[in-house]
């Protein structure tokens, strides 16, 4: 049994001959999420797939087996929910009560596209949205901080959440482990030391810590 263990990146160019002769691997989105599975390529070849955990393959993607053999990924269609919606606002009040639950969405311009769920398709339609459900293949966004589609990067709780707090800092500004000589007040819960170069209460500094007071 071969075993495939390398996914090429989008952004390296295969010649499309050599893509298109590549035997095929034709999977549902669980089978596409899982890193380490025995598949059978669509030429009846039984494979082992081992890549690095957190990966998530998507339509059109090209494996390299360890013989060096291309494998190119094919998305299944499965039963899906085919959302959609009378009015832009609707359409996000939708996308907005999913995201809530952490399911997975396919994003088009017109629509959304999820697997199928009867509860999650009642809840649609209780806030106006059509649901359909359809044989299609599904393929979801990725994660907001480029999670879901990592070429040979473990993805992990801990790496998304230090992006997700990297990103917050930068947003806020400021974080508590820089010098407080900026000239306003935090409120902390705990005292603060500040340093005013000598300044007392004339200096026009406010050291109420129930709110940030800026000058």
């Amino acid at each position: 049994m071969r075993t495939i263990d390398k996914l090429i990146a989008p952004h390296i160019k295969l010649a499309a001959v050599l893509v298109k002769r590549a035997p095929t691997l034709t999977l549902d989105f669980d089978a596409r999420r899982k890193s380490r599975l025995a598949a059978t390529l669509d030429d009846g070849e039984e494979v082992a797939l081992v890549l690095p955990r957190g990966t998530v393959l998507r339509d059109g993607d090209v494996l390299v087996a360890q013989d060096g053999t291309l494998v190119r990924v094919v998305a299944a269609a499965e039963t899906v929910l085919m959302v959609r919606a009378r009015d832009v606002l609707t359409l996000t009040r939708a996308a907005y009560h999913l995201g809530n639950r952490h399911t997975p969405v396919e994003v088009g311009t017109d629509y959304l596209k999820l697997e199928y769920d009867p509860v999650l398709a009642d809840m649609l339609k209780r806030i106006g949205a059509s649901v359909e459900q359809v044989s299609l293949p599904f393929q979801p966004e990725s994660g907001a901080y480029g999670g879901g589609h990592k070429h040979g990067h473990d993805e992990t709780f801990a790496e998304d959440y230090a992006l997700a707090q990297q990103v917050y800092g930068e947003h806020h500004g400021h974080e508590h482990g820089h010098s407080h000589d900026h000239g306003h007040a935090h409120t902390e819960g705990h005292a603060h030391s500040h340093d005013h170069g000598g300044c007392d209460a004339s200096c026009g500094h406010d050291h109420d810590h129930g709110k940030h007071a800026y000058r």
